[in-house]
């Protein structure tokens, strides 16, 4: 364990959800700053990514600076066969808390985009994230307690034009996480959506984005860990919150003309160009 002084919502973690967590899409942005939070937690971890050298780097930095066991699975949540990989993998490690922050995001008009990469989107964003849901929800209810953590975003709330498949696949993330937090409550099971708005990241780089303000990984993974098994959803950051809060009045499809005139204006740039796409490594 390290000397790092914890705040009362890193000491409940432990407590709350054992000494293991898996996170997925570990090795950058997000996933990366919540696998950092968990560590100084003084939680032992399973990180999951594509990246093996990026992982690997991870686990030798976590282990020297907080004394924890880190297992490594290099794994491709696009495939079919993840979600029962790492359900084997992880069979003998008393799971308690689960991160799904893998993710996969495109930009772009959605007719000029690649029906292969909407549907790989489709695999890592919707079918193994809600394959890991159910496999470990299983065993956190089996156990009696634990915490499942699931990436939305400000975009999940309604359409988003020019970023058609995205917002709907982080649709679909925010409505499961809603109601399996009311499912999973009686079980001992938290679980919770994280939808923050733009974040400083290598994510809207590789999709082709250009971002003005943006919350940074560490501000959405300490707003995350701190509301898990306390709220449903949080809105990480002020400007998510100014976001959605100031939209939730007006008409649905005022709310999607407004957020395709944003989606718009950041990635005017792409036109003529290909298809902007962002995959976590």
């Amino acid at each position: 364990m390290s000397n790092i002084k914890l705040g009362s919502w890193q000491r409940r973690l432990r407590e709350r959800y054992g000494s293991w967590a898996v996170v997925t899409g570990a090795s950058s942005g997000i996933g990366r700053a919540i696998a950092f939070r968990l560590a100084e937690a003084g939680l032992n971890l399973v990180l999951v990514a594509r990246s093996q050298a990026a992982l690997e780097e991870m686990a030798e930095d976590l282990t020297a600076q907080h004394g924890i066991d880190v297992e490594v699975v290099r794994l491709d949540l696009a495939l079919e066969s993840a979600v029962e990989t790492l359900a084997a993998t992880t069979r003998d490690l008393d799971i308690g808390l689960l991160v799904a922050a893998a993710g996969f995001g495109t930009s772009g008009q959605f007719l000029h985009s690649r029906l292969e990469q909407e549907m790989e989107m489709l695999n890592v964003n919707c079918r193994s994230l809600l394959g890991l849901s159910w496999h470990f929800g299983r065993r956190f209810a089996k156990r009696g307690r634990g915490g499942i953590v699931l990436m939305s975003s400000i975009v999940g709330f309604q359409g988003m034009p020019f970023a058609a498949h995205y917002a709907a696949t982080k649709a679909y993330v925010q409505t499961l996480a809603e109601a399996l937090n009311v499912e999973l409550a009686p079980l001992g099971v938290d679980a919770i959506a994280s939808a923050p708005g733009p974040t400083n990241s290598s994510f809207a780089h590789r999709a082709g984005m250009q971002m003005g303000k943006a919350l940074s990984p560490d501000e959405v993974a300490e707003a995350t860990l701190k509301a898990l098994g306390r709220q449903s959803t949080v809105l990480p950051g002020f400007l998510s919150k100014l976001l959605v809060y100031s939209l939730a009045l007006l008409p649905r499809w005022a709310r999607v003309r407004i957020m395709g005139s944003v989606m718009h204006g950041m990635t005017k740039h792409q036109q003529g160009k290909n298809l902007g796409v962002a995959r976590v490594k």
